[in-house]
């Protein structure tokens, strides 16, 4: 069965990047635009790995993240923050709200799909 990675994030043109080289990889993706859209998906899909922006409308990713890792249905998902706040606070926050990992943008696609094999223990 193939892997599913849910990418949450409302930078348009960043995603369609991101979801074609994804594909080209082999994996199944969905997105969300807003982090409403994306919790509510999320529960329902149950992805095998998100990629969650922080800044994003309705919800912010830590408050994703936190709900996300709240839930006993979707705890177990790794989330890979992806954004573009680089602060050592910032990481700090998204590690306290259950972040398995995070990494900055502008970032190497290489590093990326690296992070994600580990993530999936692929």
């Amino acid at each position: 069965m193939d892997r599913t990675i849910f990418i949450a994030d409302d930078e348009l043109d960043f995603v369609s990047t991101l979801r074609s080289r994804l594909e080209f990889e082999g994996y199944g993706v969905t997105t969300a635009a807003d982090g409403k859209d994306a919790l509510q998906r999320i529960i329902h899909e149950k992805p095998d790995l998100i990629l969650l922006d922080i800044m994003m409308p309705t919800m912010n990713g830590y408050q994703v993240c936190r709900e996300l890792k709240g839930n006993a249905e979707t705890s177990s998902i790794p989330i890979l923050m992806l954004t573009a706040k680089s602060q050592e606070s910032d990481k700090f926050w998204g590690k306290e709200a259950g972040a398995d990992d995070y990494l900055t943008k502008p970032f190497d696609m290489d590093e990326l799909m690296e992070k994600i094999g580990g993530l999936l223990d692929e």
